[in-house]
């Protein structure tokens, strides 16, 4: 009996226990309030105790935090405009300032506070100076004032700012269209340029070797006739060589060679007289009336001679 109602108070003695303990890791820092009082500030690791139910434990990231700005355009002192953004480094220095600076809201409500204090920062430093000096050696400059401003008034927060960094320097959009709109027209005009070089290039080129082509080929012509008219000469020696050993086979061969020429086979017609040394190589003498009886019967005073073909030399 005595052990059953012992376990009740067993339970109650172990949540008691529990409760008012509590562990802080070495990432974290630990406020404890009481009826929203600070009663106990804890930033070492360590096993901690409290008093149990009245007593709450809030905790709190000890690393080094990050922030990312909102892009937000700038005109400096030049009245030139970039687009800029910055990455600020932080972290929590005063727990009691930093929970009331930021209440329940926590992180997210002190990433919030310290992107106001930031963004007018970069806004009134960079607004002060020309833009060349955001994009020489005087930007580090730049960025530790940047730092040391937001640094000054993030204290009030419990936040040491440590450092911040633009991670970002654009020309706003409409710049960059009419930025890119001007690059494109220089290259169009730059590849247009080298579009009428090389055509100018090409049409001289081409009218050298034009003209170098008809010199080749006026040379090869002069040369061809000139070859072509020796050959011919030579020949004409070698024919009348040949022909002169035997002018009667030369006198043949000619009256064949006209033969084949003027009487071509079912396209070719003459009314002539059978008088003539044209028809000698017909097999008859045409100076003798009785050969050329028949054919005189048959013309009256000429004589036809129709597709025939050369004829066979006796």
């Amino acid at each position: 009996m005595k052990m059953v109602y012992s376990l009740p108070v067993l339970a109650i003695l172990l949540a008691t226990a529990m409760s008012s303990i509590f562990v802080v890791d070495v990432r974290e820092k630990v406020l404890v309030l009481q009826f929203g009082e600070v009663k106990q500030v804890v930033d070492e690791p360590g096993l901690y105790f409290k008093a149990p139910f009245i007593q709450e434990v809030f905790r709190y990231d000890d690393r080094i935090l990050g922030l990312v700005t909102d892009p937000q355009e700038i005109t400096f002192a030049d009245q030139r405009r970039l687009v800029v953004d910055a990455f600020a480094r932080w972290r929590i220095v005063d727990l009691q300032k930093f929970r009331r600076a930021v209440g329940l809201g926590g992180i997210d409500e002190a990433r919030n506070n310290l992107s106001k204090i930031v963004n007018p920062e970069v806004r009134d430093v960079l607004g002060s100076v020309p833009l060349q000096s955001v994009l020489s050696e005087d930007r580090v400059a730049l960025m530790n004032k940047i730092r040391d401003n937001a640094r000054a008034k993030a204290a009030t927060l419990g936040i040491d700012v440590i450092d911040v960094r633009l991670t970002r320097t654009d020309l706003p959009q409409q710049n960059l269209d009419a930025t890119y709109s001007r690059m494109q027209a220089e290259r169009q005009r730059d590849a247009t340029d080298e579009i009428a070089r090389g055509n100018e290039a090409a049409q001289t080129l081409r009218a050298e070797a034009d003209r170098a082509s008809v010199e080749i080929t006026s040379e090869a012509s002069k040369q061809a006739e000139i070859i072509r008219g020796q050959a011919d000469a030579k020949r004409s020696a070698i024919y009348a060589e040949a022909y002169g050993k035997d002018p009667e086979f030369y006198a043949f061969t000619r009256s064949l060679t006209a033969y084949a020429s003027a009487l071509k086979s079912g396209t070719t017609a003459f009314v002539m007289a059978p008088k003539g040394e044209f028809f000698h190589y017909f097999g008859a003498d045409p100076m003798d009336p009785a050969a050329a009886g028949p054919t005189s019967a048959a013309t009256g005073t000429g004589s036809t001679v129709a597709g025939g073909s050369a004829p066979t030399a006796p």
